[in-house]
């Protein structure tokens, strides 16, 4: 499965793409517009963003409990070895400083991410902010032939902006496309 990005001028313009998807069996799931306007969205029944893919949270928190399970075990094996509570601490405590510092750096990532916009979504934070909307489609294999069919056919106001080979991974980079000398078909991407 990969996620399509497709950048449309307007509101109207996306709920026509919308329908034009559902048509063709792409469900509200693995459709999500992302827009400035989110009454305008609500108002044309078009399916929103969520905050999974307009915040950075998973990413993120990830970071954050990557470094909290390194500060967990660097204090874990201090204990270990000054033994400021004796000799005989049962492994539990061990265990319980490193789960804590964990789930204490997951909780800051998160809150961390929270504030902050995805990084796979900054990239079109220029166009968000100037009206247009951004379409993301999640494509499963025997689909993504024919919405990018229908796309290109039906819908020339939108054009493909980016395609996300590994949409589950956070730490994974979308690369935009930009406007190519090459021939109609052709794909040209930047980094």
């Amino acid at each position: 499965m990969k996620c399509l990005y497709y950048t449309a001028p307007t509101l109207d313009s996306a709920r026509r793409i919308s329908d034009d998807l559902h048509a063709v069996g792409v469900r509200d799931s693995f459709l999500h517009v992302i827009s400035r306007d989110e009454a305008g969205l609500e108002q044309r029944h078009i399916p929103s963003g969520n905050y999974l893919e307009t915040l950075d949270l998973v990413r993120d928190g990830l970071i954050g409990s990557a470094i909290g399970l390194g500060a967990g075990l660097i204090g874990a094996a201090l204990l270990k070895l000054f033994a400021p509570f004796g000799p005989n601490v049962p492994n539990i405590v061990y265990f319980a400083t490193v789960a804590a510092a964990t789930l204490f750096g997951a909780w800051e990532g998160g809150l961390t991410g929270i504030a902050s916009e995805n990084k796979k979504l900054a990239k079109f934070h220029d166009d968000i902010e100037a009206g247009r909307c951004l379409i993301l489609i999640y494509a499963l294999q025997e689909q993504e032939a024919r919405v990018v069919r229908l796309m290109r056919a039906r819908h020339p106001e939108a054009p493909l902006a980016a395609i996300d080979r590994h949409f589950i991974n956070p730490f994974s980079a979308v690369r935009r496309r930009v406007d190519s000398p090459f021939p109609e078909g052709g794909f040209n991407l930047e980094d």
